[in-house]
């Protein structure tokens, strides 16, 4: 089948060729678009990433067109009214950061916790005194999960490995998976009083935007840290200022700011496309958190590991496979 690759990288066309030899393959650095549509009007099978705006005007142009497999977990750049009308199977990458981002979660929960940065610091200006170094432990804690999908669920995984107590709070409660997993569903309220840490992993939405705010900032346990692996806007900022500067929070891990340029996909922060429209420095370097010794901050990076990046590529060469084989996976429209 003719198989085109839209906003593809170098180190993803080796992969892709060793394992759909036997179809006709291009790649194309750049987003679908009218510019270049032309040349690929007989294409079968697209696959893109989000800056390819598959809109019904576009996709008329390629008549031949039967599937499209978009490397994102987010589909809406992609008409799905005109596919379903025209027989076009869309599928995408449901997830492929999960434990990725969980593991960065307590990476930076350790940090805190054990007071990582401060004493790599300290040895590297050849000062090893312990002063002001004593950490916590995790084992015995209780941990407050904000949201219980597939991130939320790997960070609940690696907590009962510290042997930590779990709390979370979700809009839509699981009670099998409480009941199997030894969690308690709670208020918000309940969750921010009783946790020694607080982790979100909610989506960023108009419902969710300042989810934790200056106003319940107030409710944490005294000395709790805050963790957000999730989206910038999720927490004020003030809200983060006010709890340090209170000593409500002993300390805050962030891998994302409210400050910084919307990111629909991850793994758009990958892409030249996101860096002609965003510049993550200057956002960084004029975020007045960034100068506070208890809060770690890191560029959005919590997705990005080889493994996660792989996983992108082994799901989407997958979908093409049982695509062809009359057995398509991860539908996203029927």
């Amino acid at each position: 089948m003719r198989i085109v690759f839209f906003e593809v990288e170098e180190w993803e066309k080796e992969f892709l060729q060793t394992h759909l030899q036997e179809h006709e393959l291009s790649f194309v650095k750049d987003p679908l678009t009218q510019s270049n549509i032309l040349e690929f009007y007989d294409s079968e099978i697209l696959s893109v990433m989000i800056y390819s705006q598959l809109r019904a005007e576009l996709l008329e142009k390629i008549p031949s067109l039967r599937y499209i497999t978009t490397r994102s977990t987010g589909f809406d750049h992609i008409d799905l009214e005109y596919c379903k009308k025209k027989n076009i199977l869309v599928s995408n990458v449901p997830t492929y950061g999960a434990r990725t981002v969980a593991e960065h979660t307590f990476a930076l929960i350790l940090a805190l916790s054990h007071k990582i940065i401060e004493s790599v610091e300290r040895t590297r200006r050849g000062d090893f005194s312990l002063k002001g170094l004593r950490g916590v432990d995790l084992c015995g804690k209780t941990i407050g999960v904000i949201g219980l999908g597939n991130i939320g669920r790997a960070v609940i995984d690696i907590a009962y490995g510290f042997g930590m107590r779990v709390l979370v709070n979700t809009k839509t409660p699981d009670l099998e998976y409480a009941k199997q997993h030894d969690v308690a569903f709670v208020s918000l309220e309940e969750l921010l009083s009783q946790s020694d840490v607080i982790s979100l992993h909610i989506p960023y939405t108009p419902q969710t935007q300042h989810f934790i705010n200056k106003e319940n900032i107030q409710k944490c346990k005294p000395g709790s840290i805050l963790i957000n692996t999730a989206r910038g806007g999720v927490v004020e900022t003030e809200a983060i200022l006010y709890g340090l500067d209170h000593a409500i929070l002993a300390g805050a891990g962030l891998d994302v700011l409210e400050e910084e340029c919307f990111v629909k996909e991850e793994t758009q922060l990958l892409t030249e496309e996101f860096l002609k429209e965003c510049n993550i420095k200057t956002q960084l370097l004029n975020h007045v958190l960034l100068t506070k010794p208890n809060v770690i901050i890191t560029p959005h990076n919590a997705f990005n590991s080889k493994e996660a990046l792989q996983r992108i590529l082994d799901v989407t060469v997958n979908n093409i496979v049982q695509f062809v084989n009359h057995t398509p996976q991860n539908l996203v429209t029927q």
